[in-house]
């Protein structure tokens, strides 16, 4: 039996009740930022509006219209399962990704345990961030997918599997206009090249920016569905870009580049 904390009315509040409040809030607001920019939050709030006529409808006895109303919200779930497909996938994935990333992070911490040492960290960052420098120098696109640590498996049949340490000449190689695997994105595991030429899901977002090309939407959309990082350079301009959990931040200089490489290289 519960204690309440307070009442409001007659109404009482436990703690309980309080942990319930948190954890859906967290949950919704978890779910606005996935939805957020995309034409699935106004498809949902299209389908609040639905509800809500429905619940007005049953109110004022309006039999025939709340009829028809009550049918198609019979298989409400069903329809917005198949609508929200990708929605719930991305949600799902996200949570899953979060919870298990704050458990191995924990572990990691509290056995002092790294999958791959400082010095080939380090090395690593230093050839990808000399590689994507000349990227931009040169106006040479490329792409590039920072696994944190996740299974690659995921690209698995898809692109050129290479299973090569991570080099700025081979990176230079994999990207150079005349390379076969240029337009595709390279993956980026632990510390070596896992593949080449690998075909990325394009974001479906109707508000990305004209401006942004195929590379762009790709990094987008991959970054929209399983939580990697991602390296654009422009071949229009040779600009730089950092995609995160599908949201792209423009031009970053040499400083955050570096940074960026290091906190996602090995997770």
């Amino acid at each position: 039996m519960y204690i309440p904390l307070f009442h409001i009315g007659s109404f009482e509040v436990r703690f309980i009740d309080v942990i319930d409040v948190l954890i859906v809030s967290y949950l919704l607001y978890f779910l606005y930022k996935l939805l957020r920019g995309s034409i699935a939050i106004k498809i949902l709030v299209g389908v609040i509006i639905l509800y809500v006529l429905w619940w007005v409808v049953g109110l004022l006895d309006m039999k025939l219209l709340s009829f028809i109303l009550s049918k198609f919200i019979g298989f409400g779930v069903i329809i917005l399962i198949i609508i929200f497909q990708p929605e719930v996938r991305r949600f799902l994935v996200a949570l899953a990704n979060t919870t298990l990333r704050g458990r191995f992070t924990f572990f990691e911490r509290f056995f002092r345990f790294q999958t791959v040492s400082d010095v080939e960290k380090n090395k690593g960052v230093r050839q990808m961030k000399k590689a994507i420098l000349n990227f931009s120098a040169s106006k040479t696109g490329a792409l590039i997918v920072l696994m944190n640590g996740r299974d690659p498996e995921m690209f698995h049949n898809n692109g050129t599997y290479l299973n090569a340490k991570i080099s700025q000449v081979l990176l230079e190689t994999i990207f150079q206009k005349q390379s076969p695997m240029h337009d595709g994105a390279a993956i980026i595991s632990k510390d070596r090249i896992y593949s080449a030429g690998t075909v990325l899901p394009l974001s479906s977002n109707p508000d990305i920016p004209q401006k942004y090309g195929l590379r762009h939407r790709a990094a987008l959309g991959i970054t929209e569905s399983t939580m990697v990082a991602v390296i654009v350079v422009s071949e229009e301009k040779g600009t730089i870009s950092y995609v995160f959990k599908g949201r792209l931040t423009p031009n970053i200089s040499e400083q955050v580049l570096e940074e960026k490489l290091s906190n996602h290289l090995v997770k």
